[in-house]
């Protein structure tokens, strides 16, 4: 059996440009995160813990709070800044992968390259495709890529139309015509804050959706290229069955 713990990546909203006044935050948003088998999650978490305490020690001080219900966003801890001022950051990013390859996890992420007008952009209708494609994938992952064929239940962060979206991975997953048989329940939301493998998803989400913008417009993102050439190779080499495509629907 394995756990998917799934989070967003890039931005929701419609793109235009990034000199565009309003929408300009990324071309890309989907959903990323970690795979692993099941004994390793408690190990994992532990391990994941134990870094993220090292690594932003003074942050974790400063705000007064449990570590174990602290947590730092991908988004906010993957900046250009960040990687140029701490380079601990991208010695921790590697030991982060080397960790999940260790542990005999993968790297997951479906995205969609956000291409139509404000006027037509459908926010639910992009996170319920993306959904489904993850479902469908992460299906087809234990159904054909495994050794032995695997189960799975997706654990993904809580979002504000819940019930809309677990009604809808429900219907995917009991799909009359293609059941995705291999996924236990529909996904699961929890708090981040309080799952430590969640937030280390949030944080490959982080390093995903740095990625994601500079793999589909390279040339309005290249203060990103520093996340193709440290780890993009990497990623690359642990991911299944992840992929970013155009919003064609």
């Amino acid at each position: 059996m394995h756990f998917a713990y799934l989070d967003e990546f890039g931005h929701i909203g419609p793109y235009i440009s990034r000199e565009d006044p309003q929408h300009n935050s990324s071309p890309v948003f989907g959903l990323a995160g970690l795979v692993l088998p099941t004994p390793e999650v408690r190990a994992f978490s532990t391990w994941f813990f134990q870094r993220k305490c090292q690594l932003l020690d003074f942050e974790i001080r400063k705000s007064q709070k449990h570590p174990a219900e602290w947590e730092k966003k991908g988004a906010a801890l993957y900046t250009t800044r960040n990687i140029e001022r701490y380079p601990e950051l991208s010695r921790f990013t590697t030991r982060l992968l080397n960790k999940i390859e260790r542990s005999g996890g993968r790297i997951f992420y479906v995205g969609m390259h956000k291409t139509k007008s404000p006027e037509s952009h459908n926010p639910r209708r992009i996170y319920q495709a993306v959904l489904r494609e993850s479902i469908k994938r992460l299906n087809q992952y234990c159904d054909e890529d495994c050794k032995e064929k695997s189960r799975m239940l997706i654990v993904m962060d809580e979002h504000q139309d819940r019930d809309a979206l677990v009604t809808d991975a429900s219907r995917a997953m009991f799909n009359s015509e293609h059941p995705q048989r291999h996924l236990i329940e529909p996904p699961m939301q929890v708090e981040s804050h309080r799952y430590q493998t969640i937030q280390a998803a949030d944080w490959i989400c982080g390093l995903v959706g740095r990625l994601g913008a500079h793999w589909t417009d390279p040339e309005s993102f290249k203060e990103f290229e520093w996340a193709e050439r440290l780890f993009g190779p990497k990623i690359k080499q642990l991911q299944l069955r992840s992929g970013i495509r155009q919003d064609r629907q």
